[in-house]
């Protein structure tokens, strides 16, 4: 009995402390998740969350796949970050008319700038199908024949549901690491339009000085409308006949505030976390996978920042990549330290040995889920795992001749007659407006030399043969004479592929080669990471069974999910970080201009942040014109733009980017060190206002008379 007491308070110790962190689905929320927010401040009925046409989460829409966002208008306006829709501001950029560099303010709905490729989707429905997967021999399967199933079901239940309605569209995705399936229903609108964006030095403020840095005066938000059917106010591909879309709800935004302990919840679209697992996995991700990234990121970085300095025009086209690069290099970086600081591969272990002692007593998944044949599978693909990321890193979308090299062997699309092959034809459309000659062959150069030092030589492509045995071991020479011969870059050229030249041409013959190795090595680590996947299933089935009394959420994979907690600030070297920036820190800020190029902005901005009123965006009970603010929420990659609520449902904030002190939240949540950083969106609407003079949007959302 003893022993049993012991293992019970010990197992305590590691469920109590996440009693707050979690990442909810919305149409299953646990009761006593909701109970816990009720007790912290949330007013809002149960079914306000989910169900009804005027439900919180018909306010929030997954913005273009990557990031968040909430709809705070009638006439359809939304509000995401400014990194969001910094690839939207960059495209309609250029020299002469550079909104990034000048903000951008549409005074009218022709005005309003159309942006392919973007869209926002709203959830309508979600369903737990595990049952019906299950009963269709999803156990049974190797994970092909589970991957061409779920496919399948997907499709026959893609067509029921357009059947009812053929604006929507679903998907199936796996969740608690494949051990349950959910059907997500969406209603998605493809005509998203820029209506406002400050300056780059204020909605990116800080730049990399401050990213993932605490405290933050960024001004992080982004404006974007959506546009509909004029007969039927649904979804419609772009068209100058379509008009504002009016949601059945939009989110109510608050002038009002928030003080320290506040209720503060996040609905969003959170990427990825890998909460579930294993301290292998954990070291793996280290080493094999953060490791690299950070390595590759750092050489190719400094080239194109010098290259960006030196040259608007390049500025342009890249300073989107940058931000996107330069990322999650920092975050990876954080993410290593962490592990490390907080010693994360030692508590997964410790808890880990729980388990196990758990699984000897009950003998739940004996036979199925074993440690150390986990163990052994790391190991034995943790060196080609290595080599895997560094390939992802230095050839995966790094420039833009590797880029056509491989494309034009994995199905470009075909031009030319049908009945006559050898006249067939492949052709890269002129995109100069997106690259530089220059910037890409330096970068290449040094990716091909880094690359080849950090590896071990089984590890490398086989072109590296040809710069060893024909260009001698010179990089360098290797690329001029691709870009000097290859038909990928000669501009407007048809590419014959059915000719025999086209296998001679260097860049073809370094694409196939970068193929060829990449499926040689998805091959080989194919077959023992099945293996490990459904050893990490089998350890988050254990755990869910173990701890079975407790709520669980499921790992992020940019389905909705709700975080709650509340305002407040942690210790940050020892001293209170304070859970507000204010005015005055900002213009501090920004007289370092002359030392930290981050804090450079434009005069009007200090001149306006110098004010003396800030009424009526200054905070009621403290006086101040609040900038950013600091929450306990969950959050990760994809909850960019998400909205953050208080207790009533109505919008305070942006969620924008967590803190360094705790980058390792994506497989280990602390709530001591977790925060999520929001800019205020008094912060948001004193800028729209007072800089872009922007009175129609003001009184569209209500703000203004």
């Amino acid at each position: 009995m003893r022993k049993i007491t012991l293992f019970i308070a010990i197992l305590a110790t590691f469920v109590q402390a996440k009693a707050d962190e979690g990442m909810w689905t919305l149409y299953n929320l646990p009761p006593a998740v909701y109970e816990q927010m009720q007790q912290e401040g949330f007013k809002v009925p149960y079914n306000d969350l989910y169900y009804g046409s005027h439900a919180i989460k018909n306010a929030v829409v997954n913005f273009s796949g990557y990031c968040s966002g909430v709809v705070v208008s009638p006439d359809g306006l939304v509000f995401t970050n400014h990194h969001c829709g910094f690839e939207a501001i960059r495209s309609h950029s250029t020299v002469e008319h550079d909104y990034m560099l000048n903000g951008f303010y549409a005074k009218s709905y022709a005005e309003e700038l159309p942006n392919k490729g973007m869209f926002v989707s709203f959830m309508v429905d979600q369903d737990d199908i595990t049952d019906r997967v299950m009963k269709l021999g999803y156990e049974t399967m190797n994970n092909e024949e589970r991957a061409m199933m779920l496919d399948s079901l997907e499709n026959v239940m893609l067509k029921d549901v357009k059947a009812k309605d053929s604006t929507l569209t679903l998907e199936i995705k796996p969740f608690y690491e494949g051990n349950m399936f959910y059907a997500t229903t969406y209603r998605v609108f493809r005509d998203l339009r820029l209506v406002f964006t400050i300056p780059k030095s204020m909605g990116k403020f800080g730049g990399e000085t401050d990213n993932w840095m605490w405290p933050r005066q960024t001004c992080d938000f982004s404006v974007f409308r959506i546009y509909a059917d004029p007969k039927h106010n649904g979804p419609a591909e772009y068209s100058e006949e379509n008009v504002p879309y009016h949601p059945e709800y939009w989110s109510p935004v608050s002038m009002e505030g928030y003080k320290e302990g506040d209720f503060a919840m996040t609905i969003g679209y959170p990427g990825s976390t890998e909460r579930y697992l294993s301290s292998y996995g954990i070291r793996e991700m280290r080493d094999a996978e953060n490791t690299p990234r950070v390595q590759v990121r750092g050489v190719k970085q400094e080239i194109m920042a010098r290259h960006m300095r030196a040259s608007e025009a390049v500025r342009i086209k890249y300073d989107s990549k940058y931000a996107q690069s330069s990322n999650y290099w920092k975050n990876s970086m954080g993410m290593n330290k962490c592990i490390d600081s907080i010693g994360i591969i030692g508590q997964k272990q410790a808890y880990e040995k729980l388990l196990r002692q758990w699984q000897d007593t009950t003998g739940f998944l004996k036979g199925k889920l074993d440690f150390q044949q986990m163990e052994r599978l790391y190991n034995q693909r943790f060196e080609q795992t290595r080599a895997f990321y560094y390939w992802i890193e230095s050839f995966a979308r790094t420039n833009e001749f590797t880029t056509r090299a491989m494309r034009i062997h994995s199905g470009m699309p075909v031009e030319g007659p049908k009945e006559k092959p050898k006249k067939q034809y492949n052709m890269f459309k002129d995109n100069s407006d997106d690259w530089d000659y220059a910037l890409d062959r330096e970068v290449m150069i040094a990716l091909l030399k880094n690359y080849a030092s950090q590896v071990d030589k089984q590890y490398l492509p086989s072109f590296y043969t040809d710069i060893r045995d024909h260009f001698g071991n010179d990089c360098e020479k290797y690329v001029d004479n691709m870009l000097k011969k290859s038909v990928l870059f000669k501009p407007g050229k048809r590419i014959y592929f059915n000719k025999k030249k086209f296998l001679k041409d260097p860049g073809v013959k370094y694409g196939m080669s970068l193929i060829e190795f990449l499926a040689d090595m998805q091959e080989r680590l194919g077959v023992v990471t099945d293996s490990i996947s459904e050893q990490e299933k089998y350890l988050c089935a254990a755990k869910l069974r173990m701890e079975e009394n407790l709520p669980h959420y499921s790992d992020a994979n940019f389905t909705m999910r709700l975080s709650y907690g509340q305002v407040g600030g942690y210790m940050l070297g020892g001293q209170p970080s304070g859970y507000y920036t204010a005015a005055p820190s900002l213009v501090e800020k920004m007289n370092k201009a002359a030392d930290i190029i981050d804090y450079e902005a434009e005069p009007i901005m200090k001149e306006l942040l110098s004010s003396n009123d800030f009424s009526p965006y200054s905070d009621k009970t403290t006086g101040d014109m609040q900038l950013c603010f600091l929450t306990n929420n969950d959050i990760t990659g994809g909850n960019s733009g998400s909205p953050m609520f208080d207790g009533q449902g109505r919008l305070i904030g942006l969620a924008f980017d967590g803190n360094w002190d705790s980058l390792s939240s994506d497989i280990n949540f602390d709530k001591r060190l977790a925060r999520c950083i929001g800019v205020d969106i008094r912060f948001v609407l004193f800028m729209m206002d007072r800089w872009g003079h922007a009175d129609r949007l003001l009184k569209e959302m209500g703000v203004k008379e």
